[in-house]
């Protein structure tokens, strides 16, 4: 069974509230994800899944059911707009979910849930970083040994939390630990290049072709005008290009560096399907 979600805001801004249907003529709210009545082999699709639901979807995957969350959000105001739906609200949100084509969807698991719960809040972080750094630069005397201390102190935080994010990611991806081998960013001095690196294997399929992995991150030859990309996913790919090469992270070195990556799983994935016996391959 499908079931189709849209998850909202509540009116008094407490939380979210999740309105779901089957057939797009019943509609049921419940608070959390858990509370979708799903069943193994249940699908559920969805236009967003905030971080704060995260345990919520996993408790759905564990039951045996597959979760689905839309690409890009503005796909529902597209399909809206071309059905002749001209007002908003969660059950017309639905209604155009439940036309979207599948493949504007994209199947998630525990894996990259849970990283990505780990990685929004470091990229909390970078931003809290980001924001003193830049009052920093217009304090005055009685106020920058101040937010010196506030910047060394999530400086701290960053790199206790890129070390957690790192060994999650060694747990949950076979190939972590292989291409941290390859790029050379072993050791403490490298915990934020491991963090970078683990932000790149949650966000982006390395199973696709190369140029698919490369126009995902916008790494084009040629100049394009086509600027909807994930920003964060393509800074961790400047962060860890600028701590393998140490030197200025232009889209070549970038380039390279995710070849590299795209080479080493690609390598490591044909030798674990080398060493599996050919009626076990599927």
């Amino acid at each position: 069974m499908r079931f189709y979600a849209d998850v909202h805001r509540k009116r008094d801004d407490t939380g979210y509230r999740i309105t779901y249907t089957t057939d797009g003529e019943d509609f049921r709210h419940v608070d959390s994800p858990s509370e979708i009545p799903v069943e193994a082999g249940d699908k559920v699709y969805v236009d967003t899944i905030p971080i704060i639901h995260t345990d919520g979807f996993i408790e759905l995957l564990r039951r045996g059911a597959e979760v689905y969350y839309l690409r890009r959000l503005t796909m529902i105001e597209a399909v809206r707009q071309k059905m002749g739906i001209k007002s908003k609200s969660a059950r017309t949100d639905i209604k155009a979910l439940m036309a979207v084509d599948d493949k504007w969807f994209r199947r998630v698991d525990e894996n990259f849930l849970v990283m990505r719960q780990m990685i929004s809040a470091f990229r909390s972080l970078e931003r809290t970083m980001q924001r003193l750094e830049n009052q920093l630069k217009a304090a005055s005397s009685a106020t920058e040994e101040s937010l010196r201390r506030m910047v060394k102190q999530v400086e701290i935080e960053k790199e206790v939390l890129a070390k957690r994010i790192s060994e999650e990611a060694a747990k949950r991806f076979p190939v972590f630990v292989k291409v941290v081998e390859e790029l050379g960013i072993m050791g403490e001095n490298h915990v934020l290049a491991c963090e970078a690196l683990a932000e790149l294997l949650t966000y982006v399929d390395f199973s696709k072709s190369f140029r698919q992995v490369r126009g995902y991150l916008r790494l084009y030859r040629k100049r394009s005008k086509n600027q909807t990309y994930n920003h964060e996913t393509r800074h961790a790919l400047t962060r860890l290009t600028m701590a393998t090469t140490r030197n200025t992270p232009n889209a070549h070195k970038q380039e390279d560096i995710l070849m590299k990556i795209w080479l080493t799983i690609r390598q490591e994935t044909q030798e674990r399907l080398a060493g599996i016996p050919a009626q076990q391959q599927g």
